[in-house]
């Protein structure tokens, strides 16, 4: 099940959001992984100003990433974690590479703040906050 785990939520956060260029994503199935009111908050630039946080719905974030998607090959994965749990409530730092084909040379590296919640059942995904830098590769070097 996709959010029986801590750990099976976030890789499949990841798998739904990774794909070639056109291909369609599940997003049915991605805002089931998200508690409602969950947010989504990328620290970026706009036009090149400084780097702040963005903060959008699950929806907002579609909106924003179908149109990437649309037109450029992304794959995300996770490459190291820490977890904090007290209660229902668990923090993970979740550490990841992106890049335009599966475990490819990484575009972009970054960490992800992820916040759970567990209902007695299952879990749902709160938050998450994340900054990425863009990766030096080869190529570009």
């Amino acid at each position: 099940m996709d959010s029986s785990s801590t750990e099976s939520i976030i890789q499949t956060a990841s798998a739904l959001i990774s794909g070639r260029a056109g291909e369609p994503r599940d997003w049915n199935r991605w805002k089931s992984l998200h508690a409602d009111g969950a947010r989504l908050i990328p620290i970026g630039t706009a036009d090149g100003g400084p780097r702040t946080p963005n903060v959008m719905t699950p929806d907002e974030f579609i909106e924003s990433r179908s149109r990437i998607f649309e037109k450029e090959d992304f794959y995300e994965w996770e490459t190291a974690r820490q977890e904090f749990r007290f209660g229902q409530l668990v923090h993970v730092w979740s550490s990841y590479e992106a890049a335009r084909q599966p475990n490819g040379a990484p575009i972009r590296k970054g960490v992800n703040s992820i916040q759970l919640w567990h209902d007695g059942s299952r879990y749902w995904i709160l938050s998450v906050a994340w900054d990425a830098t863009e990766a030096v590769t080869a190529a570009k070097a």
